[in-house]
């Protein structure tokens, strides 16, 4: 019996863990095509497959399209935020290349704690 109480205490631990890092703010600056982030600023081409290391991040294939909408800035500037079809979310900058520059003004607006949680199905996940 005990040690099913300690296998269940160190998944609650790990599940616990996870759910922090997944909801922990990547940066707290980032930028954008107009002041609510909702300009696309780019369009990108996939350069290769990316898979997220969770909710938060868009996966992808070499390849596929993205629209970008903003870039983080200050400590994180190596992730972007877009998407593709329904799809939204982080992925580094370096696994994609620019194929057309929709606006030249980008702006640095501060993120907010739902920049940073999961979409599922058109709702937040809060963890």
């Amino acid at each position: 019996m005990s040690r099913i109480l300690d296998q269940r205490i160190l998944l609650l631990v790990i599940s616990f863990s996870a759910s922090v890092q997944s909801t922990k703010a990547l940066s707290a600056w980032k930028k954008c095509g107009d002041p609510e982030c909702e300009k696309a600023m780019s369009r990108v081409q996939a350069t290769t497959d990316y898979l997220g290391p969770d909710c938060r991040y868009l996966n992808f294939t070499t390849g596929e399209e993205i629209m970008v909408y903003s870039k983080l800035s200050r400590e994180n500037e190596n992730l972007w935020t877009g998407s593709k079809g329904k799809d939204f979310g982080y992925f580094p900058r370096d696994a994609v290349k620019v194929e057309e520059v929709l606006t030249g003004e980008e702006v640095e607006v501060l993120t907010k704690e739902t920049d940073f949680l999961c979409l599922h199905e058109d709702k937040y996940t809060f963890e």
